[in-house]
């Protein structure tokens, strides 16, 4: 019931303003009020919608949405926006990781720099094998892995809208069979950068690996000339 309202308010099918009743959500979805009411809840909790006596539950403007909530992101990379969606997120991205990046090759402890190491060359070892679905975990955990040893907890709380992003751009085939081995090495220049303390090294590698990410997926994105 939540995937299906909080998908129709992203996609646009219930537009601003839409009106939802608990009652009418009941019936519609065969439940009982009180699951009715934790859904309407959680839309609440992400700024979908708003609720007032004798009025209902509103839908509101994308403009009031927790753009960073996990759900919300995986039903715009679902939905006809996932083009814009995508856009805005690596834009977060390229904003936020080579920060990151930097502020862990000064402040990452020496357990964290080891595991970044050790991920770099798994993620080499899977994308050689064309294993997308492990090179897909290992890179998950090598970017929250960098957000959050860079001592910085608003970086740190960005890893689910990372997660989201890598795990939308492979579910949805927008990588290519073989991730590509300049990024696959700049994964590795990243952790060996941050092991010895690099920082401007380390910031400039990411900035690369967010960068070549974001072209690959405008690539398969934009329709070819006709």
């Amino acid at each position: 019931m939540l995937d299906a309202l909080g998908s129709a308010i992203v996609r646009g099918s219930l537009e601003p303003g839409a009106v939802l009743r608990v009652e009418e959500l009941q019936q519609r979805y065969d439940v009982s009020r009180t699951v009715a009411r934790e859904v309407v809840r959680a839309l609440e909790g992400m700024g979908l919608t708003t609720s007032k006596r004798r009025v209902g539950v509103t839908v509101r403007e994308s403009a009031g949405w927790n753009h960073y909530d996990p759900r919300l992101i995986r039903w715009q990379l679902d939905g006809p926006g996932r083009a814009e969606a995508l856009r805005t997120l690596t834009e977060l991205r390229s904003a936020v990781e080579p920060s990151a990046a930097r502020f862990a090759a000064l402040r990452a402890s020496p357990e964290q720099r080891g595991r970044l190491r050790a991920l770099a060359t798994r993620l080499a070892g899977t994308a050689k094998a064309r294993d997308l679905g492990t090179f897909l975990g290992h890179d998950i955990e090598f970017h929250h892995l960098v957000l959050t040893a860079s001592g910085n907890p608003m970086f740190g709380q960005l890893s689910e809208v990372v997660a989201e992003v890598l795990t939308g751009r492979t579910g949805h085939g927008l990588m290519p069979p073989e991730p590509r081995p300049e990024a696959v090495a700049w994964h590795a220049e990243v952790a060996i950068a941050i092991e010895a303390g690099e920082a401007s090294r380390a910031e400039r590698a990411m900035a690369d690996i967010v960068v070549q990410a974001r072209d690959e997926i405008l690539e398969l994105l934009t329709p070819p000339d006709r």
